[in-house]
Order: structure tokens, then sequence, then C-alpha cells
């Protein structure tokens, strides 16, 4: 049996981490300041079974805390502790039927709190927390019933003013001083995400092994699963696995064909480590070695996606990777006949959006489609180390009369996930092969058997 990656290497997150996080977003609210963030609610799938649960993003950053109904406040200067988490109380019937809970004690002793209280004190003590504060920093619009306490504590802090009370006069958003910090990632977040590659590069070496005439999609997506779970890791995203025309369909999820000799399989999947995710997309023919037209879109393809990491530098802007995977696409697309005209001018015109219709890449962190701004006072923002981000171009070509038959059907996407550092870009995903060759001698190694063994 193969050595599973987790074997090799198991990194996590220390506590000292998540504190600094914290003392950084209290010096950047200010002493006058409360921040409030809140865990995300758990979600119905049918009648009364849940959705796997998934901690919100914001919220696990700051706390590392793992479980809903809870809230997260700051506030800096507090005799009391400026670290308080609202959180279930432990209740021994229901951790017989749902799992064990931290409670009051364990937020304190495991996860950091200065003062941890119950979750039912939330509307007792939170207008104590915000009597004399300036300011209140909570993101407005993504939890409701937060919102309405938060108007409803001002309301009654508003309603005490004769008695000295003094509510903040301003609730600021605090996604843009959260999520900044959020885009540059520390050594240890790095260790993650590489932990995430990794296993998810060697899920698409697996299914690159699996795949062949006669298998379903859906048989490769388990195998995909299988390597992500061995290893300890869940999913980041629905993972997609197109073959043929199916691989033409940008977010294709039903993955319920069968494979075909001939026709290529594009699988886009990333796993996801304590939070951190990757993003890898691979295409491949099924029956292990490309045809004449699948290579010639593919060269093109991949030219471009080399040409973009080479624009994943310091003092680049987040659009130079787009713009030079364009230029690349369009001149490939000219060269095999395609597009007919002058390159630059089918590029001012975005002639190429015809058969590359979404841009080449997006931020990468705790989130597949992570937080972070792509500009900066209207201007595409500058690299700088600690970025991540995905480098994803494609060309997806539909049948039509003016289109030569023999590149119907054909859809192919190159992804990986670019760390911007200080001299070159490093690619965490490149155990994952992309070259023609190495992806032929990999399917040529011998199949795997589809019985989930490894």
């Amino acid at each position: 049996m193969t050595k599973m990656v987790s074997e090799l290497h198991w990194p996590s997150m220390s506590h000292a981490e998540f504190a600094r996080r914290r003392r950084a977003v209290m010096e950047r609210i200010g002493p006058q300041a409360v921040a409030i963030v809140p865990a995300a609610p758990q979600r119905l799938r049918n009648h009364d079974v849940h959705y796997p649960y998934r901690q919100d993003g914001d919220f696990r950053y700051l706390t590392g805390f793992p479980e809903p109904e809870a809230v997260a406040v700051l506030a800096p200067g507090r005799a009391g502790g400026e670290y308080i988490l609202f959180c279930r109380d432990r209740d021994p019937e229901r951790e017989i039927w749902d799992g064990r809970r931290a409670g009051q004690e364990g937020a304190q002793r495991e996860y950091g709190a200065d003062q941890a209280l119950s979750i039912g004190r939330l509307d007792e003590v939170m207008p104590r927390l915000l009597d004399g504060r300036e300011r209140v920093y909570h993101t407005l619009g993504q939890q409701s019933w937060l919102d309405q306490k938060l108007i409803g504590w001002l309301k009654s802090l508003r309603g005490q003013s004769r008695r000295g009370v003094h509510a903040p006069p301003e609730v600021i958003s605090l996604d843009p001083v959260l999520h900044e910090m959020r885009l540059f990632k520390s050594e240890s977040e790095i260790a993650l995400m590489q932990q995430a590659a990794s296993v998810s590069a060697a899920a698409h070496r697996r299914a690159m092994r699996t795949a062949r005439p006669g298998v379903y999609e859906y048989q490769i997506a388990a195998e995909i699963h299988h390597e992500y779970e061995r290893n300890g890791l869940t999913w980041a995203y629905g993972t997609i696995v197109g073959s043929g025309a199916n691989a033409c369909i940008l977010h294709y999820v039903e993955n319920s064909a069968v494979l075909k000799d001939g026709e290529l399989l594009l699988i886009d999947a990333g796993g996801e480590w304590q939070g951190y995710c990757a993003d890898i997309t691979r295409s491949f023919p099924v029956n292990g070695r490309y045809s004449g037209p699948q290579k010639a879109l593919y060269e093109v393809v991949l030219a471009a996606q080399l040409a973009a990491i080479e624009k994943c530098r310091v003092g680049q802007h987040w659009n130079a990777p787009h713009e030079a995977a364009v230029r690349v696409l369009t001149e490939g697309l000219v060269a095999l006949g395609l597009l007919q005209g002058e390159v630059q001018a089918l590029v001012e015109k975005e002639a190429y959006k015809r058969f590359y219709m979404h841009s080449t890449g997006h931020w990468l962190g705790m989130d597949v489609h992570d937080v972070g701004a792509y500009k900066i006072g209207g201007e595409w923002r500058r690299f700088e180390p600690g970025m991540v981000l995905t480098v994803e171009p494609g060309l997806y070509v539909t049948p039509a009369e003016d289109v030569d038959e023999s590149y119907w059907n054909i859809g192919i996407r190159i992804e990986d996930d670019v760390l911007i550092t200080a001299g070159e870009p490093r690619i965490l995903t490149h155990e994952a092969p992309k070259q023609i060759a190495d992806v032929e001698a990999l399917m040529r190694s011998g199949p795997l058997p589809l019985d989930g063994g490894g």
C-alpha cells in the first residue's frame, strides 16, 4: 500500500497564531472600538438532517473554535479580558447525540478565550461591552439574527443616554480589516495550504491512473474523495469530473456520464485541510494518449498558463497573469484556425471569449474564492509576498459550423495554486502532472482497481 501523504507531514495552527491575529485586529480597530464576529450557523440538508458543519472563515481565522452557536467579541483594553467568546453550554444529553462540546471552560483552556460566557447571556452582556465605545466593527447583512440583536442593543443604550450610558455612534464593516489580513498568508498558513495541495495532487494522480473507457465520472470522483479522506481532508468545493462535451460546462457537477475512448476528461478538484483549500484542474485523455487536436489545444493552454505564472511576481498587478494568458491563447487560436484576424485586434475586441470566457484566477485561502480586494483606489492591486492565487486558463470548444469538427467538445483547463514570494513564484500544486509526457507516462504506469485500494 502506498504511504499516505499525511503520514509524512501533519501541519497545524498554533494557539499563538490565533492570538497574534486577534491582537492585530484590535490594533487596527483601536481602543475605542469593539468587534463582533459570529460563527457559521448549521444548515439543514433535509428535514432534521444537517449538512456537515463548516466554520465561517472569518470566525475560524480569529478563534480556531469549531462549533456553531458562538460569537467572538474583541474589546481592546477591557480589564476583564479583551477576547470574549460566547458559546454553547456543556450538555451531557445533547453530547450523547451530537458530539462533545467545549463549553466555557474548554473555550478558555483549549481555544484561548480571556473570558467565555454562555451564548444564552449574549443579550445580557453585550450592551455592557458596547457601552462607552465609539465604533462597532460588525459586517451587516451576513447573519440577520445578529444584525437585529445589534440594532436592539444600540437602541437600548441610546434610550439610556440621560443616565450617562453611551452607545457607539458608528457601525463599520470588519471585512476591510480582516480580509486584508487574510490575504497575506503566514508560514503556518502556507504549510496548511501545502498539505492541502499535496494531498489534492495525489488525488489527481490517482484519478489519472483510474480513468479508462467504461468507467463512470462518479467513480473517478469517488477515488478523489477516497484520497482526501484517507489523509484527513474533506473537499474544498464540489468536485467537477467532466468527460467529452461535459468538460465544456464550467461548473459541471452531475458527474454521471460514462468515460468514452477518445475523449478528454477535465477534473477540477481540491481538498481542504484544517480550513485551508487547494484548487487544481487537470485535463487528460481517457485512453491515456492525447489525440492530435487534443494535444494542439492542450499545448496552447499550457503555454498560456506558464506565461501567466511568470507574471505572478512582486510588483506585477493582479490582471497581468490574465493579460498574458489571453495573449497566448489568442495567438494559439489564430494559429489553429479557430480565430481569424490580427492578434492584437482580436484581444482588444475580446474575440477569445467565445472559447475562453472566464478569468485566469482568484485569491485562495480559507475559502476557495478567498477574500481580499482585487483593486485599490480603482487600480489593480500589486502582488506582494504571502499572497496565494490560482492560475487557470482554459479553452472550451463547442460544436459550430465554422469550427473544425476535430476540435468539437474538447474542454481543457489547467489550474495550479501559486504563492507569491520575494523571488520565483512557488507552485504549491506542482505534484500534479501537467506536461503531456508526464501525464501519459503516469497513465501507462498501470490502472488502479476501482475498489478503494491504494
